[in-house]
This record gives structure tokens, C-alpha cells and sequence, in this order.
């Protein structure tokens, strides 16, 4: 895996981590072989612990779940030790998820595998996002997050249906999966001592931890409003040509 040479630091990537042909076959597991929840929006399916949205660290009344035999060969090696979580996400055309940080206490470093079509995924530094980074994530691509794109930059991706590339070429968003690789932290705490995003220093520093799910919940609204409101502008510019046309 190679380094990205843009801030933040600590995203390392390696292009191609399987075949085509060996991400079509997943593509037809994930389609055909898996029980999806019933729903629209990004959905996920969890092995090994499984991750709580409300928490942001490992649920612990579920029980654990082994991962099955198609995703053995997608473990990442290079920590020494598999992953305790790995969480299976299907992003449909026009679905994101907003920024954030997984939790410092309960993860250590972090793995995402991209299949299916690209995305752009942004980087925001601390909780305000003073400066930001958009990285490309291309289909069969492993990135790592490390330092601080894993512990003092949140990352996201937009709800929206294109992405704008560097030379103006706009890109449809197409149906997407990403699996994400977590490791449990010895001794559940963080020693970054970011007060701004890291569970651990706002706990010891008495600063009451916000109940993120309810922003993201927010935030995916509002994104998903937007999105909604975009649509139905080129809808309504769209019959308004059809209308001119019509008239000369």
C-alpha cells in the first residue's frame, strides 16, 4: 500500500486488492445470496461484532457473527491479526453518509475495500471542517486511514447522484458496496487527546459526549432534502425546454 501524498496523512491506498472477475463474483453474492434489510437508504450487513449506530463502538448484544467463507479473502494481512468487525455496506445511486469519526475508544486503525462504481469521499478537518480533502475511492481499492485521517479528520460522502471530477467531466453515481474492516483498541481508550472528536479526552476532560447518531440522522435529512430539492429544479427546468421547444 502506498501513501497518499495529501493532507491529511495517514491514508495509505492499494488499486486493484481483487480481480474483475473476482469482483463480479461478489457483486452477484452481494445481489443474489444476502438477506438486505428491507428499506431504502445506505444499508449494512455486519460480521464478526457487530457495530452499533447508536453507540458507534461494538453492540454488545448481538452476538458474534463468523464471517463467511466469500469474505475470508478479503481480510487485510498487514495487521498481523484479522479484524474483530467488518461491516458490508450497499450505497444505491444518490445515497452518502455524513461526516464523522468512528469511535477512538473502541477502534484502533481502519480498512475500507471500494466495489462496484467510484465515489468521492471528503475528508473534513477537526469537527468544523476547516479544510478539506476529496479522495477518490475506485472501484476494487483498498484504502487504510491511519494518524490523523483516522483520529483528528472526519470523513463522509455526499448524498448526491453525480460527483464533478477534477477536469469538469461530471460522473453518475452507480450502485456501490464497500466493506469496512475494524480492530478493537487495547484497553478502550484513546491517547490523541483530540476534546473535539476523541470520546476518550472529552470523557476525561467532563465534556458530555453528543449523541452523534441524532446529528447523522439530521444531517442524512437534510442532505437528503437537498438532493430531492436539486432533482426537482432540473425536473421543472427539463419541461420548461420541452415546453419552449414545443412552442417554436
Amino acid at each position: 500500500m502506498e501513501e497518499l501524498q495529501i493532507r491529511p496523512s495517514g491514508i495509505r491506498m492499494q488499486e486493484d486488492f481483487v480481480t474483475k472477475e473476482h469482483e463480479d463474483e461478489l457483486i452477484r453474492i452481494f445481489q443474489n445470496e444476502l438477506q438486505w434489510p428491507d428499506r431504502s437508504g445506505r444499508l449494512s450487513l455486519h460480521y464478526g461484532y457487530t457495530f452499533s449506530y447508536k453507540s458507534f463502538g461494538i453492540d454488545e448484544e448481538t452476538p458474534y457473527i463468523p464471517f463467511p467463507d466469500w469474505l475470508e479473502p478479503l481480510l487485510p494481512t498487514t495487521e498481523g491479526r484479522p479484524p474483530d468487525q467488518v461491516c458490508l455496506q450497499h450505497y444505491a445511486p444518490g445515497t452518502g453518509i455524513p461526516p464523522h469519526v468512528d469511535t477512538h475508544s473502541a477502534f484502533d486503525q481502519l480498512y475500507a475495500l471500494s466495489l462496484g462504481a467510484p465515489v468521492f469521499m471528503q475528508f473534513r478537518e477537526g469537527a468544523k471542517g476547516d479544510a478539506r480533502t476529496d479522495v477518490d475511492l475506485k472501484p476494487r481499492s483498498m484504502m487504510e486511514m491511519r494518524g490523523d485521517a483516522r483520529l483528528h479528520w472526519t470523513h463522509g460522502i455526499k448524498a448526491r447522484k453525480t460527483d464533478t471530477l477534477p477536469d469538469g467531466t461530471v460522473r453518475w453515481r452507480e450502485n456501490r458496496w464497500s466493506l469496512t474492516y475494524r480492530w478493537l483498541r487495547e484497553g478502550a481508550a484513546c491517547e490523541c487527546g483530540n476534546v473535539q472528536l476523541c470520546d476518550t479526552a472529552q470523557r476525561r476532560n467532563g465534556v458530555e459526549t453528543v449523541y452523534r447518531w441524532k446529528q447523522y440522522e439530521a444531517e442524512e435529512k437534510v442532505q437528503s432534502g437537498t438532493w430531492i430539492k436539486n432533482v426537482t429544479l432540473l425536473i421543472k427546468l427539463e419541461l420548461a425546454a420541452l415546453a419552449l421547444l414545443t412552442i417554436i
